[in-house]
């Protein structure tokens, strides 16, 4: 059964309909947010599932001095990429990057695709260097507009309940979503994980109406009400391994 589930998330991706870009506002925010943490200087950034490579492209003007690597599994979306940037092929499973070789990671509208998020965490984890940022953005199950869809007996907008068609939500394109998030998860997760979290915001979403735009926008000064969230981590050293409810365990000897 996984394997044929591998095989159907594969074909989504690999259709040149899927799509596979950030939306303009969230990827300036979130460059914007890079841009301060990382500072002057060179550095290596990691664009990990980079899609069509225009976050990294948004974010690239803001980096001076910077080198920007992607990397997708999708071959459709590497070729698109690499009109934009360097982008090479890998699996969140293995990435294909030296332990500690990113003073920052990009993970844009990714996390909400995976079957298994956590052994994603651990190797952005292992990539960083230790204090090195990671950059996560991803769709709020809360969004302002969800909690009055979910009161009204409505599938929320971003979840999905099938591969092959829209149901009982809003939109018509089926984007691959298997999970969603909202700030308190992602608050707890991520240390979960070895981040302390820095900062959430929030950034709007582009395929909102455009008489309700404006109040999509306010939505984004209180993050948990958001659209998009988008959050500055930073890697930790653990003090032991993970267990299977996400606790840190000691060390032998610790």
């Amino acid at each position: 059964m996984n394997a044929v589930r591998s095989d159907t998330l594969r074909e989504l991706y690999e259709d040149p309909a899927t799509p596979v870009a950030s939306g303009a506002d969230r990827s300036r925010r979130q460059a914007a947010l890079l841009a301060r943490a990382l500072g002057p200087g060179a550095g290596t950034v990691l664009d990990v599932g980079c899609g069509d490579g225009t976050a990294a492209a948004v974010a690239a003007p803001l980096l001076p001095g910077k080198r920007i690597v992607g990397c997708d599994w999708s071959h459709d979306a590497l070729r698109r990429a690499n009109t934009r940037l360097s982008a090479v092929r890998g699996e969140l499973a293995a990435l294909p990057f030296a332990t500690g070789a990113a003073d920052a990671v990009l993970f844009s509208e990714v996390i909400e695709h995976l079957v298994d998020p956590d052994a994603a965490l651990d190797e952005l984890h292992r990539v960083l260097r230790p204090g090195g940022h990671l950059l996560l953005s991803t769709p709020n199950l809360a969004a302002w507009y969800n909690r009055g869809l979910l009161l009204a007996g409505v599938q929320p907008v971003f979840s999905e309940v099938s591969l092959r068609g829209v149901h009982g939500r809003p939109g018509a394109q089926v984007v691959g979503h298997l999970r969603l998030y909202t700030a308190r998860a992602l608050r707890s997760m991520l240390p979960a994980a070895g981040f302390r979290v820095v900062r959430v915001t929030g950034a709007p979403y582009h395929d909102v109406p455009r008489p309700l735009r404006p109040l999509d926008r306010l939505a984004c000064r209180a993050p948990s009400l958001a659209s998009i969230l988008l959050v500055h981590a930073r890697r930790v050293d653990r003090a032991g391994p993970v267990d299977g409810a996400g606790r840190v365990t000691p060390r032998d000897g610790g």
